[in-house]
């Protein structure tokens, strides 16, 4: 199965539906970084929620969310737009935790390995100042904590249902999630029909498992009343460069651009989303530092 996202409206037009599959996105992040089985769970829940909400702006638009935590990853950083593209970085990409008791004995432990802390969604509408709101993490499994942002943050009652499944060799098998918002027109009746779904649905990686397909999960969130909106696919991609490096190198004071270039006679700019590296010799250096002037 491609990874993509469909939009839906559903329950006569009361209620508006994302379900995303999302394997290969997260499998590329594990990749790029390098992430043991819980920090893959944990950064690919928090890239799949990301990617949908990116489908929430408009082109041009994007939005910058961080979670930070106690816990031994510390903290993890996505960006993303309106074309489903997102990116990531994680402080702590080897970090392997599982639950040892009660019902989630034996699972990976996301909530544990996030701890307690904030969620920071910023959003760049291309207006003259960004708009930052930050929550308290709920319980640090990432798709409690988007549920309580979106009801809280942007007076939306939403719930939210993420899940990364990790292969033996800690490749990934299935990931994917969905988004299920009420509408302001939403009905008494809509609303215990959908808790009424909520509580009786499996978690995102066993339907999956189970060979059900974005369409069919809509169908169960929908009790067969969706309609479909759009379609997008969604990616891990990172549109860095070196020119864009550049421009950054361009902002560094004059001293750290003349220890680059007198003492280390060049320098190596990794990126922190895919891991390329580009290097700029002396002379780069001293291009990049005469346009400071």
């Amino acid at each position: 199965m491609k990874d993509y996202c469909l939009i839906s409206t559903a329950y006569h037009g009361e209620a508006r539906i994302y379900v995303s599959y999302s394997q290969a996105l997260v499998e590329k992040a594990r990749t790029t970084h390098g992430t043991w089985p819980t920090a893959s769970a944990a950064l690919g829940r928090f890239l799949t929620v990301s990617a949908m909400m990116g489908l929430m702006v408009k082109d041009g638009e994007s939005i910058t969310l961080k979670i930070e935590g106690d816990g031994p990853i510390e903290y993890m950083l996505v960006e993303t737009n309106a074309k489903g593209e997102v990116r990531g970085d994680i402080k702590n990409p080897e970090v392997y935790l599982t639950y040892n008791s009660g019902p989630k004995a034996g699972k990976l432990a996301v909530g544990k390995a996030v701890g307690n802390g904030y969620l920071h969604v910023t959003k760049d509408l291309n207006m003259r100042h960004n708009f930052t709101s930050s929550i308290a993490l709920e319980t640090g499994e990432i798709g409690d904590d988007f549920t309580y942002y979106f009801t809280s943050s942007e007076q939306t009652p939403s719930a939210v249902g993420l899940g990364v499944l990790v292969n033996p060799d800690q490749s990934i098998k299935h990931a994917g999630g969905f988004i299920i918002q009420l509408l302001p027109n939403a009905s008494e009746q809509t609303i215990t029909q959908i808790e009424k779904v909520l509580s009786n649905i499996q978690a995102v990686t066993e339907l999956f498992e189970q060979g059900l397909s974005v369409e069919d999960i809509t169908d169960i969130l929908s009790s067969g009343t969706a309609k479909k909106l759009s379609e997008h696919d969604i990616a891990y991609i990172c549109h860095c460069s070196k020119e864009k490096f550049a421009k950054s190198l361009e902002k560094l004071d004059v001293k750290t651009l003349q220890t680059f270039i007198e003492e280390d006679h060049g320098a190596e700019v990794v990126c922190h989303f895919c891991k390329s590296k580009y290097h700029f010799d002396e002379d780069e250096l001293k291009k990049i530092h005469t346009n400071k002037h």
